[in-house]
């Protein structure tokens, strides 16, 4: 066995995992003098972030956006050279597609819960928008420490708001059940609303107050020319130019602490270092942690995820006719079988630029616990996307060219009580001097919260425990467009 990279002086970091967490983690550690070595189990940096091409034109075969209200993903796009090419959507326009039409997606809403009735009518039923209205005379629903979003929605306002809005939206962050989401880790300035009226409808018009109050301007999300799959490999050569190291296709087979060092064991090579960041998904991690943190490594077993694939489809414009807007998101009651579709080249202006004549669009198939969907071929799953599409929009010409792209366990879920389970986590890791984690499967699913994990752990290390606390106590809402469509 040999040893890489001994200990040469007092500022070696070992960050596990090459996902944009763990790069963000290396690109602060190397601005703070530390020395930093990468370990990423595949052959590619940046995790769900993939970019790729389809009928000559660049796309996102993962995530493809990034909320722009929350700084750290834009800013870190700036740092790593990435500034010019920062493009916010051509257009936000989407729509819902329920009961067997496309319908405007409504405004005025805190992840699909209203502040009033009239903010959804034209989708919800006569009967749906009613029950809205007797929110206000209903007692006050205790939420104690945390509570199913779609579970304590429907209490208030009925089933119909959960089912085809509030569903679907969360749907397109977690790829999850909103009535087993966690409100105070999914929505949590929701969650800290709700607690402090007795109205749910008041609790929102309070948060849409507060936001008008602070003006924010500018756009919500962010996209990069070339899609935001760029944002890693950037990211990743400014680490290298900055003299960090990247290996690729290195497993980390286990972490050990011994005085003073610590140790991984990555295949036939012994790394020491003197602080470790572990960046990967919760399995991962509880695997790596079984030994140094047993307590921690428990807590993160319990982590479930959930599988899903991209369709991602070329058409020639010319035969191609699309309604208006960015595309749409489908409630799982309605029985279709995508959840969600965008059109890609309307919704970014690099994709029609580079290739006029192409239309690309995407279409999002399976959530947590439909797992059959997924297990068939490709050809089916593009089958089945196009015949949704055709249902949804009309759309029936032949795509020239088709891409699937599955991500298997690729979204981490945030059930009741995750909030509790994270504190536990990091209450058990904080034991152990320097070693940090950081990841989706903490403190939210976007972009801009898993950068924000990895800034909590690197400061962590130097001592500093704010951001982790801060973090802990308010979860970064991903809003949708998350990583998972």
């Amino acid at each position: 066995m040999s040893a890489l990279h001994a200990r040469a002086d007092a500022g070696h970091v070992v960050v596990i995992g090459g996902g944009i967490a763990g790069l963000a983690a290396a690109h602060r550690l190397l601005d703070r003098g530390a020395r930093v070595t990468v370990l990423e189990a595949s052959d590619r940096v940046g995790g769900k972030l993939l970019p790729g091409e389809i009928a000559g034109v660049r796309v996102d075969l993962g995530a493809e956006s990034m909320l722009a209200r929350r700084p750290e993903a834009v800013a870190l796009a700036r740092a790593a050279g990435l500034g010019e090419r920062l493009q916010p959507p051509a257009t936000a326009t989407a729509s819902i597609w329920t009961r067997g039409a496309l319908r405007p997606m409504p405004k005025g809403h805190v992840m699909g819960v209203p502040g009033t009735a009239s903010a959804l009518l034209g989708l919800l039923t006569e009967d749906g928008l009613r029950r809205i209205e007797r929110d206000a005379l209903l007692p006050r629903t205790e939420i104690g420490d945390d509570v199913a979003v779609g579970e304590y929605v429907a209490e208030r306002l009925g089933h119909e708001v959960v089912d085809r809005l509030v569903e679907p939206l969360l749907g397109g962050v977690y790829a999850g059940d909103a009535y087993r989401i966690s409100m105070r880790s999914a929505v949590p300035q929701l969650f800290e609303a709700a607690k402090a009226h007795d109205s749910l409808t008041e609790a929102v018009r309070e948060i849409q107050a507060k936001a008008a109050a602070a003006a924010q301007t500018g756009p919500v999300f962010m996209g990069i020319e070339g899609g935001v799959g760029r944002l890693p490999l950037a990211v990743a050569e400014s680490v290298r130019a900055k003299g960090g190291e990247i290996l690729l296709n290195t497993v980390a087979d286990r972490l050990r602490r011994t005085p003073g060092v610590w140790e991984v064991l990555a295949g036939d090579h012994l790394i020491e270092s003197d602080a470790v960041i572990v960046a990967t998904p919760a399995p991962q991690a509880a695997r790596l942690l079984g030994t140094a943190s047993p307590g921690a490594a428990a807590e993160l077993r319990t982590v479930e995820y959930a599988s899903m694939a991209l369709v991602t489809l070329a058409y020639r414009r010319a035969g191609a006719a699309l309604p208006e807007g960015s595309g749409f998101l489908v409630p799982p009651v309605d029985g279709r079988t995508i959840k969600a579709s965008t059109f890609a080249s309307r919704k970014w202006g690099w994709i029609a630029d580079e290739n006029p004549d192409v239309l690309v669009l995407r279409t999002s198939v399976g959530r947590y616990g439909e797992t059959e969907i997924l297990e068939h071929e490709d050809a089916d799953l593009v089958a089945a996307s196009r015949h949704d599409l055709r249902e949804a929009t009309g759309l029936d010409a032949a795509p020239v060219e088709t891409r699937v792209t599955r991500w298997t366990d690729g979204l981490p879920q945030y059930p009741v009580g995750h909030h509790a389970r994270v504190v536990r986590i990091r209450d058990h890791i904080a034991r152990l001097p320097g070693l940090a984690v950081c990841g989706a499967a903490y403190d939210g699913v976007g972009i801009p919260a898993c950068i924000a994990s990895a800034h909590a752990a690197v400061d962590q290390l130097g001592g500093d425990l704010r951001a982790v606390q801060q973090l802990t106590a308010n979860p970064v809402q991903s809003l949708h467009g998350g990583a998972g469509e």
